[in-house]
């Protein structure tokens, strides 16, 4: 007789049944933008409508994501409503330039996230997350925001690693400051919904610029302190991410505004999505306590033979499977949006044609695809089995975007990853973390899926 116990199904929106007024649509898409999907789109294999007074494309089936993403991508650039929201903060920084700019961006950086040189970072990775298990282990059976913790974990494993702790502020402080940065400048405003001209100011956010400019301030002195370190002492300089993009300035490199704008990006966004799948990925397995035993069991047994950081993302894969499956219900990153330059038309297999206007904005949203009834057995259900190795080959590579796909895809997809694994396996080796009674976190999208008031649960010794 089967005893595994039924899935866990996590917070989340209840698909609409009706299609939203004109007012609705805004007054959600101010509010909370995963509330607005309706049936029909995690249903369909492409939707076709009138978003406002834009024609919108919603792309679910993975050969029309795949021809948009990267077959045919020159003909789709970002959209403008996500270069209005993004723009503001990281300008020409990686996740928000285009052309040439990004071009050169994406060369300079490409050296720090080879493979092997994200593997160097394993072990400043381990030390980093067991400094912070101090707070835990001096303070065992309290509740802590774990939304919050994750957060500053991440900031500091950044700091550590591509910053060699080198960022002129104070790390609890700057971490907060991070968080409030992305949750006021990173809301729709309904001038973005109007697509106003970007000088036109947006009200929803104007009490982000104080720490907006703060934030800059301090990307500004880190650079000069780090200048003037390679300039007197230039032997004692680390071969970091902060040193490569500085050499990296120049006629035919980057602009000092593009190290800095790359820098905010990394600073401010390079740890916040890693951050919130590491807070799912604990609530989750929090309320799934088969799931969590198969876990503990694989870390506890990896670990007693102590092997060296850097493998533990190839020999725990149930472990990597957790957090993947947390990336599939609460991606980090929940649209990539595009705009068509020209008409042009897609055939499916099945002989089937979609025609695309010339202005049309593409949806290619991963919160909607990655619960969509298609292409995933209980789609709302927590279930990690579907990343082991056994199974992988089940999912398209289409039909699983936390990181994006194509020229565009994320740069720190693998320094994610290994990061994740390393300070999952130290957290859950020593620690249990319990969802506190009532605690029923919603998932509101503000640029992340975060969770709405945070996620306090209770950190107990295993």
């Amino acid at each position: 007789m089967d005893t595994k116990p039924q899935s866990f199904v996590p917070p989340h929106p209840t698909p609409r049944t009706e299609p939203p007024t004109r007012l609705e649509i805004v007054r959600t898409v101010m509010r909370n933008p995963l509330e607005l999907w309706g049936e029909i789109s995690y249903t369909k294999p492409f939707i076709q409508a009138k978003f406002l007074a834009d024609r919108t494309l919603i792309a679910n089936h993975p050969a029309l994501i795949r021809h948009i993403l990267i077959d045919n991508a020159k003909n789709y650039r970002m959209a403008r409503v996500r270069q209005l929201i993004l723009r503001p903060i990281l300008k020409d920084g990686l996740l928000t330039a285009e052309g040439e700019v990004w071009k050169r961006s994406r060369k300079a950086m490409a050296p720090v996230f080879t493979p092997r040189h994200i593997q160097g970072f394993a072990e400043m990775m381990q030390a980093r997350v067991e400094t912070f298990l101090e707070r835990y282990r001096n303070g065992a059976g309290a509740v802590h925001d774990i939304s919050h913790d994750m957060t500053e974990l991440t900031y500091q494993v950044l700091a550590a690693t591509l910053f060699s702790d080198e960022i002129s502020a104070d790390g609890t402080d700057f971490a907060d400051d991070v968080d409030r940065l992305l949750s006021t400048m990173g809301q729709v405003d309904p001038l973005d919904l109007l697509k106003a001209p970007e000088w036109l100011p947006r009200f929803r956010r104007m009490r982000g610029r104080g720490v907006l400019a703060k934030f800059r301030g301090v990307v500004r002195d880190t650079m000069a302190a780090r200048r003037q370190r390679m300039k007197d002492d230039p032997d004692s300089v680390p071969e970091d991410f902060l040193t490569l993009l500085l050499n990296a300035e120049g006629p035919d490199g980057l602009t000092a505004d593009e190290v800095e704008d790359n820098l905010i990006t990394f600073i401010g966004a390079g740890h916040e999505t890693t951050a919130r799948a590491l807070g799912w990925t604990l609530y989750c397995l929090a309320n799934a306590p088969h799931e969590r035993a198969l876990v503990e069991e694989e870390i506890t047994k990896v670990l007693a033979d102590n092997p060296p950081p850097v493998e533990w993302l190839d020999r725990m894969p149930k472990t990597r499977a957790a957090f993947e499956e947390a990336l599939r219900l609460y991606p980090p990153a929940p649209t990539l949006n595009r705009e068509a330059i020209t008409d042009e038309v897609f055939t499916f297999d099945d002989g089937t044609k979609l025609e695309i206007a010339k202005g049309t904005t593409v949806l290619v949203m991963p919160w909607v695809l990655h619960r969509h009834r298609l292409y995933w057995d209980n789609p709302n259900a927590f279930q990690p089995s579907r990343f082991w190795p056994e199974n992988r080959d089940r999912i398209d590579r289409f039909q699983y975007l936390p990181f994006g796909a194509g020229q565009r895809i994320c740069i720190g997809a693998t320094f994610a990853l290994q990061e994740a694994v390393i300070a999952l396996a130290l957290l859950l080796n020593e620690f249990r973390f319990e969802a506190t009674p009532g605690l029923n976190p919603w998932p509101i999208q503000k640029l992340t899926v975060q969770a709405r008031n945070g996620l306090p649960m209770r950190v107990v010794k295993r």
